[in-house]
């Protein structure tokens, strides 16, 4: 079903596209390819953080469910080298360039480009040099529902200029219907991490030995645990097929579990964040912990740090990159 969902405060139109197959609905905005709303039959509340109102989204909430980038996560000094040159990004976190800069892809109106029950393509093009970043791209991105509790995501990019790619969808996730994630247990096969400065840019690799980011045989999330904003190392390099990336377990029981061919997974707890004054799904402003994002992507800050995996884009050359989330109750 494709509906009108709301006017951005400069007069873009949004619409709401929902899927169904088998348990699972979902609900996605064209405003940043944003996973609006999740439903599992049988759960009488939302799995994910989302809003009924477009200017949560213009807000607040400008980053929640949605598609993050060009290049997701944190670019140090809001620049990277490339080809011999100094890139300068826009910077909106002190020095730093987080998700693109204040202008990127999550404030932008991607096009519909097919959709039945059970799938959705959508499209973006974004022009060279916009937010500094080179090259005309080309991006799209399939969404489809396979039964029982299924939810893939097929990200594509193209460019026609070598330049910086690493999407992510920026969803939190909240298995219980409660204010907060204390309860939920999450695992993560990662042994290393990437520590991070007082400006959270990676200051190398490590192994999780020891750490509180050892999440090998689960570890709890909320209030009362260790802060989290940091990135799980799965793998070096992207990767052809799916692997597993975690499981995130309720006090209900009800579980996600998220495979990816992304080399990296950032965890951030929400510990910081606040909807007010605007309502979420649950009926009333989300506060601190109230989900927690888990982000397959590429690692952060990877145009400056050697050995990272890379985020380049050639020109001529495709990105790709695919997630699926399942989900299942007791």
């Amino acid at each position: 079903m494709r509906r009108p969902f709301g006017t951005t405060a400069d007069g873009r139109k949004v619409e709401a596209i929902s899927l169904h197959a088998g348990d699972l609905s979902v609900t996605i905005l064209t405003l940043g390819a944003t996973l609006n709303d999740v439903r599992l039959k049988g759960v009488a509340y939302p799995l994910t953080l989302g809003s009924k109102d477009v200017a949560a989204y213009e807000g607040p909430m400008g980053y929640y469910g949605a598609l993050v980038g060009p290049v997701a996560n944190r670019i140090a000094g809001a620049s990277a080298p490339l080809n011999g040159e100094t890139l300068s990004f826009e910077a909106n976190e002190g020095t730093t360039c987080l998700h693109g800069g204040p202008n990127g892809m999550h404030r932008e109106i991607w096009q519909i480009e097919s959709h039945t029950e059970s799938a959705l393509t959508l499209s973006l093009t974004l022009p060279d040099g916009k937010g500094g970043f080179p090259g005309a791209r080309s991006m799209r991105a399939r969404f489809s529902l396979d039964a029982p509790a299924h939810l893939r995501l097929v990200i594509e990019a193209e460019t026609d200029k070598d330049t910086y790619i690493n999407i992510a969808n920026h969803s939190y996730w909240s298995l219980d219907g409660h204010a907060s994630i204390t309860g939920h247990t999450l695992t993560v096969p990662a042994d290393r991490y990437t520590p991070v400065d007082a400006a959270l840019i990676p200051t190398g690799v490590a192994p999780v030995d020891g750490t509180d980011f050892d999440f090998r045989t689960g570890r709890a999330l909320g209030e009362n645990t260790p802060r989290i904003d940091h990135n799980l190392c799965l793998s070096d390099t992207p990767a052809t097929d799916l692997q597993h990336a975690c499981t995130l377990t309720g006090s209900s029981g009800v579980t996600l579990r998220i495979d990816t061919t992304e080399p990296g997974l950032q965890i951030y707890d929400a510990g910081k964040n606040s909807s007010a004054p605007f309502v979420g799904l649950n009926g009333k402003p989300y506060g601190a912990f109230s989900g927690v994002a888990l982000e397959p992507q590429r690692w952060p800050d990877g145009p400056n740090q050697a050995g990272f995996p890379s985020c380049l884009l050639k020109a001529g050359e495709t990105y790709r990159q695919e997630t699926v989330w399942s989900f299942s109750k007791p």
